[in-house]
């Protein structure tokens, strides 16, 4: 527990009552000084809270559409990680809105968000999972009164308090998370854990309609390894009614090996399941690392089928992106983009990141696949939001935050309220979430399973670009041209998330297309990233541009100059007249080598559009901060090319 600072001599009791020692921590008591010398006292300006949610003024989006079953697969957006009130941290932060609301906000009508305005998605996705944390399931709303969002709503707070007080109630908050995490002083209650369980289930039931909509259902694993920062949670996923008859959480094993083996004995008992990693880049290394104490046991039965249990990861969400980092790719000039680093107020090195990012764990995946015959690496992406608010925030120029102590209002997302020192508050580094893309043959939640379970996925920052990706030998690029080019691309080649077999002699050939999201921005480029593993056992990346707009033309060193950045700080817009609505690519690798095994992925790149925290300035009529313009993007899953034996 905290211990008091001694000699506090403050006229305001409430200031010594939160003034505590922490060894290499600014003590609680000078945050509060800060605050005062920063803002004052007087009331909390905040714009974005306003107007207070009224449900007669938000009509739903309207009747969600129907779309029939395709042998060449249809596209489908969803978000695979939302959280509700059931969730521990999510209560703790002001939450109150149930796995009902989060599938009414998925199909497009409104609710209420917890700092008490209206959100509405600006188009109803296709499929939704609510991924409410096992550990402690419920216990949280069902026990915890003397907390602060239970003392005092964060809207009353915000609209009547002033900024002391604010920062008090957020210190109080975080600290009670810092140091209790999920249990938050209480023990496991079954009876409550089954109502909640049957809460999440009954919900998905009664909002899942097939060929409209799929309402998955899942929970999270929240394990962390030593510290409540160090993440190693994984969303678990189920394909049908069909599920456990409680959640397996981190309390009834805390190791990767042990959610495996429950998983395992799922699919034993008839039951279809499968586990999606997220926040590697949380994970200090520990998400793909080999060996030591938290890492992959490459002689474990189940660690060699980990690809099986986990065949794909969210890599684009809130808490920033997890396809590299510029430490792992100084060459990719695109690398560097929603990095949100592991601890606050630190600079990330080369071991922290090391194990963290998803091309590193492909690249590692291709060595331990050339010495011992399987890759427990072979995995597609997806993006998602990790909402803790029932919804899923994926547009920048509505972002409703994630914890809503930390971030539910533009105020405190950009600290113009509350707490503003970046090195305590992460917030300002968060992004805005990101989208599932499946290819599926129809919008059922055996179709959406399916797809994930054969990696033919994307993911997305958010807008809604599509995007096919094939590879094989003689393919032709006329196919991009015409009506049958699809079904061409599906009979010759193989689809993203697929593993390539050449015949002696071939070189691989790919075909790319991708289109904007009809609402969103135009596209700058299609790029190619290729991992490989030369005969030495060494690791290589590189990345090629196949495709970009404008008309531009790549500088001596094959460099390809920026595409124009439209955007207007001043009113958070930006023009579509640079960029293409479609490009497409017909590409062969020219440093093929039968021999070396490699992975291949695409990114497709948006012009230059408003961050979030653009739109935030504009609202608070403050500044904006850096950066301003952000390129959001898709991100396939990969194809494998492995030698013959």
């Amino acid at each position: 527990m905290p211990r008091m600072t001694k000699g506090c001599s403050s006229s305001k009791p409430s200031l010594c009552r939160y003034a505590v020692k922490r060894s290499g921590v600014v003590t609680r008591l000078s945050l509060l000084l800060i605050g005062v010398t920063l803002y004052g006292c007087g009331p909390v300006p905040d714009a974005s809270i306003d107007p207070p949610f009224d449900a007669t003024s938000m009509s739903p989006l309207g009747e969600l559409q129907r779309s029939d079953p395709n042998p060449l697969n249809n596209l489908y957006w969803g978000d695979l990680h939302i959280h509700t009130a059931l969730s521990s941290d999510a209560f703790l932060m002001g939450v109150r809105a149930m796995p009902e609301d989060a599938y009414r906000f998925a199909r497009g009508d409104a609710i209420e968000h917890a700092v008490g305005y209206g959100i509405q998605a600006q188009r109803p996705l296709d499929f939704a999972a609510v991924t409410d944390h096992s550990e402690f399931l419920g216990q949280a709303r069902e026990t915890l009164r003397d907390i602060p969002t239970e003392r005092m709503p964060l809207r009353a707070l915000l609209t009547t308090e002033n900024q002391i007080a604010v920062m008090r109630y957020w210190w109080e908050t975080i600290s009670r998370m810092k140091n209790l995490g999920f249990q938050q002083g209480m023990t496991v209650d079954p009876e409550i854990n089954r109502r909640a369980w049957r809460q999440v289930i009954d919900a998905a039931d009664a909002y899942n309609e097939p060929g409209r909509f799929s309402a998955l259902i899942g929970w999270e694993w929240s394990a962390w390894a030593g510290d409540l920062a160090t993440h190693l949670h994984r969303n678990v996923i189920y394909r049908d009614e069909r599920v456990s008859e409680r959640p397996f959480s981190a309390l009834d094993g805390g190791r990767p090996e042990d959610l495996w083996a429950f998983l395992d004995s799922e699919r034993g008992a008839g039951r279809h399941v499968l586990a999606i990693p997220h926040n590697s880049n949380q994970s200090k290394g520990l998400m793909y690392q080999v060996g030591g104490e938290w890492g992959l046991d490459i002689n474990d039965p189940l660690a060699q089928r980990r690809s099986e249990f986990e065949p794909v990861s969210e890599i684009l969400q809130i808490k920033g992106a997890s396809e590299t980092h510029p430490l792992l790719s100084p060459l990719d000039e695109f690398a560097d983009y929603e990095i949100a680093s592991m601890i606050v107020g630190t600079e990330d090195t080369l071991d922290t990141v090391r194990g963290g990012y998803a091309r590193d764990a492909l690249l590692s995946g291709l060595a331990i696949e050339r010495t011992h015959g399987f890759n427990p690496f072979q995995f597609g992406v997806i993006g998602s939001s990790d909402s803790h608010n029932a919804s899923s925030p994926s547009d920048e120029s509505d972002y409703s935050g994630k914890l809503p102590v930390m971030d539910g209002s533009a105020g405190l997302r950009t600290g113009a309220v509350g707490i503003a020192l970046d090195r305590i508050n992460p917030v300002t580094r968060w992004s805005s979430g990101g989208l599932a893309a499946v290819w599926a043959r129809e919008n059922t939640r055996e179709a959406i399973f399916d797809a994930l379970q054969r990696r033919e996925t994307y993911a997305t920052s958010g807008p809604r670009i599509a995007v096919r990706f094939f590879a094989g030998a003689q393919l032709d690029p006329e196919w991009l041209q015409h009506s049958d080019g699809v079904a061409k691309a599906y009979q010759h080649a193989v689809p993203m998330g697929g593993k390539l077999q050449l015949a002696e002699g071939e070189r691989p050939e790919f075909l790319v297309q991708a289109a904007k999201d009809p609402l969103g921005a135009n596209l700058d480029r299609i790029q190619l990233v290729k991992g490989w593993i030369d005969t030495s056992g060494r690791s290589h990346e590189t990345i090629y541009d196949l495709a970009w707009s404008d008309g531009r033309v790549p500088d001596e060193r094959g460099v390809l100059p920026s595409v124009a950045n439209t955007v207007d700080a001043a009113d958070a817009s930006y023009r579509n007249d640079v960029g293409e609505g479609v490009l497409n690519a017909w590409w062969q690798d020219p440093e093929f080598d039968p021999l070396q095994p490699s992975v291949y992925y695409v990114r497709v790149l948006e012009i230059p559009t408003p961050r979030w925290s653009t739109f935030d300035a504009v609202n608070l009529g403050n500044p904006p901060m850096d950066p301003v313009s952000i390129q959001e993007r898709a991100i396939s899953s990969p194809i494998w090319y492995a030698p013959s034996p």
